[in-house]
């Protein structure tokens, strides 16, 4: 795995000092990667996990969601699947990218450390355990209906309690910080036409934006969508 710095996108710095007043920030990628890498490396449920080949970017605004997850592969990896239809590469410095967690407002804007938290775990919770760039349709929340919180309550609760303070840290933040977000978003698949979408997306095609971090005090019940 390599250095926290592979996976974030460089700001240049302009010569007004912008460039500057945006790098002092919090950069919260690296939080978000902080915690998968440790996720990985502490809970067995998540020790399928590759942090590398799980991009987390800012999105829009999705209903009531705090999180979603995207696979960029079809079965086993692939990138074309019996009908033909194909998926874009994503690559980021180097590494092929085989998910995408997009954190929307509400994660940002109205949240609790724990909700922000267990929105990633949530997320990484549908990741099938063959990590191959698919779901685990099992995991499905249309298949598993209430099943999928059944499983998932017990993880979370576990993790919370042994979750350590400089990875809980990045989360517990109140102002704004640095994030990751599309400049140019990939689609689902490719037409199968000869057209021109792009074919490959890299780290050129992401911005490092900023997002304010407005963080609501616990309450005894976690809501978390």
């Amino acid at each position: 795995m390599g250095g926290p710095g592979e996976w974030f996108a460089h700001v240049s710095v302009a010569a007004s000092g912008y460039g500057d007043a945006v790098s002092r920030r919090p950069d919260f990628s690296q939080s978000v990667r902080m915690l998968i890498a440790h996720l990985a490396a502490t809970m067995k449920e998540f020790r399928h996990i590759d942090a590398n080949a799980i991009l987390v970017v800012a999105g829009e605004a999705r209903r009531a969601s705090r999180g979603t997850v995207k696979p960029l592969c079809f079965l086993n990896g692939k990138r074309r699947d019996r009908l033909g239809r194909r998926k874009p590469l994503v690559t980021f410095h180097g590494h092929r990218v085989l998910y995408a967690i997009t954190l929307r407002p509400l994660f940002f804007r109205k949240s609790t450390p724990r909700q922000r938290v267990a929105t990633i775990l949530h997320e990484l919770f549908h990741i099938a355990p063959a990590f191959d760039g698919t779901l685990d349709h099992q995991r499905r929340h249309a298949q598993a209906g209430d099943d999928f919180e059944a499983a998932f309550r017990p993880i979370e609760r576990r993790y919370w309690k042994r979750i350590p303070p400089e990875v809980l840290e990045g989360f517990s933040y109140d102002g704004e910080v640095r994030v990751l977000q599309w400049l140019e978003k990939p689609q689902s698949w490719l037409p199968t036409e000869r057209t021109t979408h792009r074919a490959h997306y890299t780290e050129r095609h992401l911005f490092e934006g900023v997002m304010r971090m407005k963080t609501r005090a616990p309450r005894a019940r976690l809501d978390l969508q």
